[in-house]
């Protein structure tokens, strides 16, 4: 459930019976032709699509995180590491000041991959209680990223693989014919002016989209990979 879809009695009443929650991040970002709140949005509906049939309360997705390569292009925003990590900090610490022990974080954006260290730090910290952080990058999890390379293993930033229904913009048409792909090793040697020359469109590769079918074939793993996690993640 929608964590907004609730009042603060009902979730104290769930703190009874359960302390798992989902915190979906990801990113305002440029995704080429694609919606600058992809990775937000797919965090977040991955994770209410998992997490709903358990009865597990999902917060609304962080929107922003850690993308200073695309500064050059409007409307991408991006925090300093410094800041995120705070942000990050100060969102367990009240999860697990309310009663939370088993807390999800399901992650739409490659860029807030670092925080991980500091999520390890976090967990080591002594308390009272043993509080779970499990941080899952749902779009490149094991289940999800085979699906997905059933179809194309070009699978790059604001291309195919993040072309779902939700993520479109009405009135934005992609090219029907894919792109050459950029080194990734050579992305990550760009400056944000650099980036936008090379990938003048933000899209760094590859087909801009596939059927519909392929899409949902996708879908579905990342799903099951969320709600799996949710169920047998945790230590006992």
């Amino acid at each position: 459930m929608r964590l907004f879809d609730a009042n603060w009695m009902q979730v104290e009443e769930y703190l009874r019976r359960d302390n798992r929650i989902v915190l979906p991040t990801g990113s305002t970002e440029q995704h080429g032709f694609l919606s600058l709140g992809t990775d937000a949005i797919l965090a977040e509906r991955v994770s209410v699509e998992a997490a709903g049939p358990l009865g597990v309360p999902v917060l609304p997705a962080l929107p922003f995180g850690m993308a200073p390569y695309f500064a050059a292009f409007p409307g991408s925003m991006s925090l300093r590491i410094t800041t995120y990590i705070e942000v990050l900090r100060d969102l367990l610490d009240g999860l697990a000041g309310q009663g939370f022990r088993r807390i999800a974080i399901v992650n739409g954006h490659g860029g807030n991959a670092p925080v991980t260290g500091f999520i390890r730090e976090w967990i080591c910290q002594p308390r009272p209680e043993r509080v779970q952080v499990l941080f899952h990058s749902w779009y490149n999890a094991p289940g999800t990223a085979a699906a997905a390379d059933r179809f194309d293993r070009d699978q790059l930033h604001g291309g195919w693989v993040e072309n779902f229904p939700w993520t479109r913009v009405a009135g934005a048409e992609p090219p029907s014919e894919p792109k050459p792909v950029l080194p990734r090793d050579v992305v990550g040697q760009l400056d944000p002016w650099q980036l936008r020359t090379a990938a003048p469109d933000g899209v760094l590769g590859g087909a801009y989209a596939r059927p519909d079918e392929d899409m949902q074939a996708v879908w579905d793993a990342g799903v099951a990979e969320v709600r799996a996690l949710l169920e047998n993640g945790w230590l006992r």
